[in-house]
């Protein structure tokens, strides 16, 4: 009996951009989901027409909530996964603070085994590094992570007993796991709601200060650096809180950071608005924090670009400002967002964005590179940085259909994902998203 035949896929006229520079315009050819090579002709099964477009490995996101098992009415793997895929990403790996919490193996392997058969973006699950996120117990992380766990983390809340942390990070380094933290001193964030400073005094909401995060970030990078655990700072906010990365790295500590979209694009001052979309945990900051979060950036200390894409139900962000949940979604607009503020500004070259989702976040997590040589996985998106396009949030994949950019007009919008050579994400030509 004979072996059935690969499919053969064609990216015609691509721009072709990734870790090892720009490769011109050229044609791009997959195979058996791998990158079969540039320019070589011959039959194809399936071709996409990508002139005027660049062409690029598939983004990686190392945070975002995809809510299920428990929160399904908020986001589930179908929603949460095509809402990456159509942002271009590739993989995404899940958070932990699910209902029931992802710290069992069988919850681990049930969410693989779905997302394969989904067939969209391909799932990384996160599994708790306490049991239940309780604070108090350390969970199994070796039988975790033979379920398919790539990290540990009890994001959403910080770890406040230092010697848990510290038995937590000397298991996850025997294990070859990353630890990913939420680094914020509750005793000093208390109720806080949005950022402490000028304007949360003016609006006579509680605030929560740059310090909570900065102090917690010192105890989370000196416990990495007494342990030898990889160590991975999550949506740093503040410029306090960078500056201790910054030293801490020089005294060697085995840490990595990341920021989010919405701490590089929006600060405090949104609040006049009074609206509860931008309560977001860590709070948006000031304009001098956002502007260091940015410098950090350019001058290469942030490891990677993580979303915190935390999807809500509209009811429960219409709610008012104390009650209402923390997070927003964003995975969808991710790249324009930035491309369009930074990029396309001058203020960053597209090569820094593209390390930030791309080799950055493989390199947190000891992953190889990805690239668009011969042999490697094809996973690729397809960006069109010419047409601009406003953003529509009731068009998104997502569930959580409102965002703080609404109506913005953008560039950059992913037209087409795939992962594993199959289309995860085709954009209809009427949609930006």
């Amino acid at each position: 009996m004979s072996t059935p035949r690969a499919a053969r896929t064609v990216i015609r006229r691509a721009h072709l951009v990734d870790a090892r520079g720009d490769h011109g315009v050229a044609d791009l050819y997959l195979v058996g989901g791998t990158i079969e090579g540039i320019g070589l002709g011959g039959a194809v099964d399936m071709e996409f027409d990508a002139a005027g477009a660049l062409v690029t490995p598939a983004f990686l996101d190392l945070h975002a909530h995809l809510r299920e098992p428990g929160g399904e009415m908020k986001e589930d793997l179908a929603s949460g996964l095509a809402a990456a895929a159509a942002g271009g990403y590739g993989t995404v790996v899940s958070m932990a603070n699910t209902d029931p919490v992802v710290d069992d193996p069988a919850i681990v392997a049930a969410l693989v085994a779905k997302a394969e058969r989904l067939g969209l973006a391909r799932l990384r699950p996160a599994a708790a590094l306490s049991v239940g996120l309780a604070g108090r117990q350390l969970a199994d992380y070796a039988a975790l992570q033979r379920a398919g766990a790539v990290m540990i983390t009890d994001d959403g809340i910080p770890v406040v007993d230092s010697h848990l942390m510290r038995r937590a990070c000397e298991y996850a380094a025997e294990l070859g796991l990353v630890v990913q933290t939420h680094s914020e001193d509750p005793s000093l964030r208390q109720e806080g709601v949005m950022h402490e400073g000028s304007v949360s005094q003016r609006l006579g909401l509680p605030g929560n200060p740059a310090e909570a995060e900065a102090i917690m970030i010192f105890r989370d990078c000196e416990i990495a650096r007494m342990t030898g655990a990889r160590v991975h700072i999550a949506h740093v906010s503040s410029e306090r809180g960078m500056r201790v990365i910054e030293w801490c790295k020089a005294q060697g500590a085995p840490v990595t950071c990341e920021v989010t979209p919405h701490h590089l694009t929006l600060d405090h001052g949104v609040w006049e608005r009074f609206d509860p979309i931008f309560k977001v945990a860590p709070p948006l900051r000031a304009p001098a924090d956002v502007a260091y979060l940015i410098d950090a950036v350019a001058r290469g200390v942030v490891d990677a670009i993580g979303t915190d894409h935390a999807p809500h139900t509209r009811a429960e962000k219409d709610a008012d400002v104390q009650s209402a949940p923390f997070g927003l979604p964003n995975i969808e607009v991710a790249f324009p967002l930035l491309y369009t503020r930074l990029v396309a500004t001058g203020t960053l070259p597209l090569a820094t964005l593209l390390e930030l989702l791309q080799g950055g976040p493989a390199r947190v997590m000891g992953w190889r590179e990805p690239t668009l040589e011969v042999g490697e996985p094809a996973d690729v998106t397809v960006l069109d940085v010419e047409r601009a396009a406003p953003v529509d949030a009731e068009r998104f994949a997502s569930k959580a259909r409102f965002s703080p950019w609404e109506g913005e007009v953008l560039r950059g919008w992913p037209t087409l994902t795939l992962v594993a050579g199959q289309v995860a994400f085709r954009r209809v030509a009427s949609s930006p998203t």
